[in-house]
């Protein structure tokens, strides 16, 4: 007798990926100031360390697109969690063995970037071909974990260097590294199903010449500038509006943004059965956009953070949701689809913030304005999710 699969097992190390893809987002961050005072590095270089990070995501997004399905899942998620691993130690170790201490940086920032680029491509996929009832409540609940990582790995780091000191971060960074070490078994051992089979998933061709593949990149791109032009200027925010320490701004804006996404994650994924996903899209985009409105145009100082932190609950369904409605809108996808949409969300977390960082200094250094301009992308995602519903009611 076949002994039957725990997906379960599934679930669990998929989970603790996106928890290791939030250490590899989060924790370099945090070690800016020290980086700067510590190996004399240029502001100007330091700012790149973030760049090259996202840079190299977007490679292993397009390298996944075309090679994943050959490679095969397993070995690319164990590799993801190798790379993981590897880089966050390297980050403790490389600066000071190498004769540049940012060349040492660099190196281990591009090796855990690729291990997270891998688990932000496979972990959806692997997951959605489990046989789950309610995919898109999974789905949800998945990527909750990122938040709930992000809001670990600043916590812990925030209590870890209080107690010890931040000149023992190289301690820090050899704890975290344990997680993604201990995953490589998980993936190694756990059932793992494919989407599709072998030769069947939609081409990179085919997929481009699908209009309404279009129309959910675009959903993509807007999902990750509408939270990545909020979040990554909380902190910078809680402390122009509020005049907050660089601890509690963090822990003010960018921790309690990722705790109010989560939550709505979580909701999503516990009562997701009972809700129409694109009328919880609807309604996020819309709070987004009132989110946006608080936080740039009201002077009253809270109106403005509780505008931030609600935009965390406000994007939360976003990414993952528009990963299930394109699985749902384009079944035969496959690994192609996630990695492509992967692309697109990393590429909207990358021009997002950089345009309201320029507006914000075209406007002399005033945040508002910049995110008065950030609130195009939650009204462009609320646009294409009409055009999503107006073709689903054309196809019915």
């Amino acid at each position: 007798m076949t002994k039957a699969k725990n997906y379960n097992r599934t679930k669990i190390a998929c989970y603790l990926g996106f928890i290791t893809q939030a250490i590899a987002a989060n924790f370099a961050p945090l070690l800016y100031l020290k980086f700067h005072s510590d190996y004399a590095i240029s502001w100007g270089n330091i700012a790149l360390i973030s760049t090259c990070f996202f840079f190299t995501q977007l490679l292993v997004d397009l390298f996944c697109a075309k090679f994943v399905d050959k490679i095969g899942y397993r070995t690319c998620i164990v590799t993801s969690e190798v790379c993981s691993a590897i880089g966050i130690v390297g980050l403790a170790f490389l600066p000071e063995l190498l004769p540049n201490p940012y060349v040492g940086i660099l190196i281990s920032v591009i090796i855990y970037a690729i291990g997270s680029g891998l688990i932000e491509v496979l972990c959806s996929p692997i997951v959605e071909a489990c046989p789950f009832d309610n995919k898109e409540a999974t789905m949800s609940l998945l990527h909750s974990f990122y938040c709930w990582g992000s809001v670990g790995t600043i916590l812990v780091s925030t209590v870890f260097f209080a107690l010890f000191g931040i000149d023992s971060w190289k301690w820090l960074a050899i704890l975290l590294a344990v997680i993604p070490a201990v995953n490589i078994y998980n993936f190694a051992t756990c059932p793992i199903e494919y989407l599709v089979d072998e030769g069947e998933g939609m081409s990179i061709k085919k997929l481009f010449a699908t209009p309404l593949f279009w129309v959910s990149l675009v959903l993509m791109v807007c999902s990750g500038a509408s939270e990545l032009s909020m979040s990554q200027w909380a902190s910078a925010y809680a402390e122009a509006a509020l005049g907050l320490s660089k601890t509690l701004g963090d822990l003010a804006g960018p921790c309690m943004f990722a705790v109010a996404m989560g939550i709505c994650r979580v909701i999503y994924g516990k009562y997701g059965e009972k809700v129409d996903l694109n009328k919880f899209m609807v309604g996020s985009g819309m709070l987004c956009v009132l989110c946006y409105i608080l936080a740039s145009l009201f002077s009253n100082p809270l109106i403005g953070l509780m505008g931030c932190i609600l935009c965390g609950f406000s994007v939360g369904i976003m990414w993952p949701g528009t990963l299930s409605i394109s699985a749902k809108k384009f079944p035969t996808g496959g690994t192609a689809m996630f990695a492509l949409l992967a692309m697109a969300g990393d590429l909207g977390g990358s021009i997002g913030p950089a345009i309201v960082g320029r507006i914000t200094q075209s406007a002399g250094d005033n945040i508002r304005t910049g995110l008065a301009v950030g609130m195009i992308f939650p009204i462009v995602l609320l646009v294409m999710l009409f055009v999503m519903a107006k073709a689903n009611t054309n196809n019915d």
